[in-house]
């Protein structure tokens, strides 16, 4: 269980280095006032809910929890 940690945390780095060192972080980047690009995940109840169905509502806040997508 740790080595797969050491490995994503690994994976991680080396994604991030790879786009600092071809200069990706400028094209990738959003800036202040841009908008967000929309996109639909599923909710916990299975349905799709799009980043564009909150547009003109209250501040959104988005958290990707790492170990979800892991198995861990």
């Amino acid at each position: 269980m740790q080595m797969r940690r050491w490995i994503s945390i690994f994976m991680v780095v080396l994604v991030s280095v790879t786009l600092l060192f071809f200069n990706a972080g400028d094209v990738l980047a959003l800036k202040v006032g841009d908008k967000a690009p929309d996109f639909t995940l599923p909710s916990t109840t299975g349905d799709k809910i799009s980043l564009s169905q909150f547009r003109g509502n209250k501040p959104v806040v988005l958290f990707f929890y790492i170990f979800a997508f892991g198995g861990a």
